[in-house]
Formats: C-alpha cells, structure tokens, sequence
C-alpha cells in the first residue's frame, strides 16, 4: 500500500511532462508536414550521380 503513494505520484508526473512534450511539439509545428520528408526521398533528382 504504501508503494501506491509513491507510484502514483510517479506516473502522474510522467504523464504530466509527455502531455507537455505533446503540446510543445504541436505549438512548434513538429506535426505540419508528416509526409514531406519521405516523398522527398522518393523524389529526389539523381540526374547529377555519375552512372556506373
């Protein structure tokens, strides 16, 4: 029992600081542009690489 009053605490606070991690993300715009980066990948010109 005694356990509880210190793993409740615990976990609250966790849960408290990835909330906060959360909304940093969305206030910094982490989330904008989820499938740029990867098209990016795919769409890259690699007219300038030597050919074999």
């Amino acid at each position: 029992m005694t356990a509880m009053f210190v793993l409740i605490p615990i976990a609250l606070a966790m849960g408290f600081v990835g909330l906060l991690a959360f909304l940093w993300a969305v206030k910094t715009n982490q989330y904008d542009d989820l499938e740029g980066h990867g098209a990016r990948i795919l769409l890259k010109d690699y007219d300038d690489l030597p050919v074999p």
